[in-house]
């Protein structure tokens, strides 16, 4: 099981590493007023983007595989739980990476078109950058989700320090907040992501370092 959760725990800092570079590169290009402009010109740096949030999206899987075996012996029906909400999670995620990748299509044409068609093009691009931020954040209300239930099973079974358990209610419960009134279009910034970054370095590290504790079985 040790071996379990620390591999686990390599894939939780891979996926941490490789979502932070990927949507720095994605956002330093989407976020610009003119994106269209430079998308297509920056194509090499869009799709480099691209490819790490996909091994973030892989990482997640092998996660949730990786923990199952772990939780579902303290709570079989939040461990299931938990595995599918990682699953669906990355589905979301790779379903978010289309458009980028549409982008760059649409930003040659924009380049190519004239004056009079550019209003068009910039129009779609806007609106598959907000397709895309929606998928991200449902993505996110969905991990939120999950991990509470994560949170609980680490909490009641003592797999880990009680307290790097509450850091994990916080900052998933923060991240949950946070995705629905982005979706609601009130715009907060990233300070609620905050706790569940720390919970997202300090977690893996514990199960790399000091793996999980045996615990006892969970009434079901």
């Amino acid at each position: 099981m040790n071996a379990m959760a620390r591999m686990a725990g390599i894939l939780f800092l891979v996926a941490t590493g490789a979502f932070m570079a990927g949507n720095g590169i994605l956002d330093s290009v989407l976020q610009r007023p003119d994106f269209l402009s430079g998308l297509f010109p920056d194509r090499s740096r869009v799709v480099a983007g691209a490819v790490l949030e996909f091994v973030n999206a892989m990482a997640v899987i092998g996660i949730a595989m990786l923990l199952f075996p772990i939780l579902r012996k303290h709570n079989e029906a939040f461990a299931l739980g938990y595995f599918g909400s990682r699953m669906i999670e990355s589905v979301l995620l790779i379903i978010s990476l289309i458009c980028p990748i549409v982008l760059i299509g649409l930003s040659e044409d924009y380049l190519a078109s004239g004056a009079s068609d550019r209003v068009y093009f910039q129009a779609l691009g806007n609106s598959a950058v907000e397709i895309r931020l929606i998928f991200f954040n449902i993505a996110m209300i969905v991990l939120g989700v999950g991990s509470l239930l994560l949170c609980f099973v680490l909490y009641r079974s003592k797999l880990i320090p009680r307290w790097l358990s509450v850091i994990g209610f916080i900052g998933y419960a923060a991240l949950l907040a946070s995705s629905c009134l982005s979706i609601a279009g009130e715009d907060v910034g990233s300070v609620l992501f905050i706790p569940g970054a720390i919970f997202e370095i300090l977690f893996p590290l514990w199960l790399i370092i000091k793996g999980v504790e045996p615990g006892k079985r969970a009434t079901q």
